[in-house]
């Protein structure tokens, strides 16, 4: 049995997540009613969402507790990277719209929700979790108001001694080696949320939203594979595909089957690591780009959001589409202050077209019943990104220092 456990461990983790990939897919084809199997999934992503706001808290705290004066981080650029690609999501995702025009069914069953009244709700929203209790931060994962407590109080424990210091490095560790055995457990993870979604959802519900899946997912692929690569070659100026395909093959792929960006945050942590990345700029970054970085989202909401303006035959001119881009964008960075994430910020962007709140909602309704790719999908883009981003801005950094750097992959 050791042997064979060995042996296991042998195996790289993504050819570990494929077999739990096919093995989800058999038993949910030949056993379906065992539905004992779901439970792997789920406590799988209660483990990833459970360890990783403590996991943010301690490493964010250690890093700038012991950050040396004059030792410059990649967050600003970080930033801007995450800003330029969560626009152009968008950009894209209103010309695809225009070129592709998707009328919707509309359904009803989305009538008891409350979507935000408007940008400023959002933001507000948003700076509130700034300033949340610690301990209800923790509670609720809210990963905004995490940080802005790990950086303030890493801030104040500069001045600590040493041991106060090695103590806290030592908890972070000890967090750290937690995080490796969840992901260990990834395979039967996958296995369990597989066998969920085949069970639960199938695929013939959304054969009647096939044009509309068409151009979400191409917007998104389009994203991952054309317009990151793009942003990343200008940066590093070297062939981009290497650690795009790096990316979307260790982060994507459990982003793509969690659906949580949440629960991603270790994993990605534990890829910057792997991949040599300065911890004082990844330790940040990766948990603020599960909450900003929201390139999926702002697809979503427009896409969605036109193929509304498109049912109710509205006519729409390229410059305001183009506003709506911008607003999507901007909304999608603060999705996580919103219950129920991108699809309850479509109303609020149908509101600038004077689209009905009540035809709004049916079109969440679509976005619900679409929920099972629309959102794996967004997921995997969204999360992957962030360690794509990460580690660009490093390797940028290096290339202007006239330093030279190995893309590990």
């Amino acid at each position: 049995m050791k042997k064979l456990i060995l042996k296991w461990n042998q195996v790289s983790l993504v050819q570990r997540i494929f077999m739990g990939i096919i093995a989800g897919i058999v038993l949910a084809l030949s056993i379906p009613d065992a539905t004992g199997i779901t439970i792997f999934g789920s406590l799988f992503v209660s483990a990833l969402k459970a360890v990783a706001p403590v996991l943010v808290l301690l490493l964010v705290m250690s890093a700038i507790s012991k950050h040396k004066k004059g030792h410059q981080t990649n967050i600003k650029t970080i930033l801007a990277l995450y800003g330029l690609s969560t626009f152009l999501a968008g950009l894209i995702a209103v010309i695809a719209s225009f070129m592709f025009p998707v009328n919707l069914s509309l359904v009803t069953g989305a009538n008891d929700l409350t979507p935000p009244n408007g940008i400023v709700e959002v933001l507000k929203t948003l700076l509130f979790q700034v300033v949340d209790n610690p301990v209800n931060a923790l509670i609720k994962a809210n990963y905004i108001g995490i940080l802005a407590w790990a950086i303030l109080l890493g801030i104040a424990l500069r001045n600590a001694n040493d041991n106060t210091k090695d103590s806290l490095a030592n908890f972070s560790d000890a967090v750290s080696q937690i995080v490796k055995w969840v992901i260990s457990l990834a395979p039967l993870g996958i296995m369990g949320l597989v066998f969920d979604s085949i069970t639960a959802n199938g695929l013939s519900s959304l054969l009647d939203y096939g044009k509309l899946l068409i151009v979400l997912i191409g917007c998104m692929l389009f994203m991952a594979l054309v317009i990151n690569p793009l942003i990343v070659y200008l940066n590093i100026r070297r062939n981009p595909y290497p650690l795009v395909f790096h990316c979307l093959k260790e982060s994507g792929i459990t982003a793509f089957f969690t659906r949580s960006s949440a629960a991603n945050i270790p994993i990605n942590m534990r890829l910057c690591e792997k991949m040599e990345l300065d911890a004082d700029t990844y330790s940040v970054s990766i948990p603020l780009g599960a909450t900003i970085n929201m390139a999926g989202a702002a697809v979503t909401i427009s896409v969605l959001t036109l193929a509304a303006v498109h049912t109710v035959g509205i006519e729409v001119d390229f410059g305001t589409a183009l506003i709506l881009s911008v607003l999507s964008a901007v909304a999608a960075a603060g999705a996580s202050g919103v219950a129920g994430g991108s699809l309850l910020l479509i109303p609020l962007a149908c509101s600038i077209f004077g689209i009905p709140n009540d035809v709004a909602i049916q079109v969440v309704g679509v976005g619900f019943i679409i929920g099972v790719l629309q959102d794996s999908f967004e997921t995997a883009l969204n999360s992957s990104s962030d360690l794509l981003f990460t580690a660009t801005a490093e390797y940028a950094k290096k290339r202007k220092e006239g330093k030279e750097f190995v893309i590990h992959t």
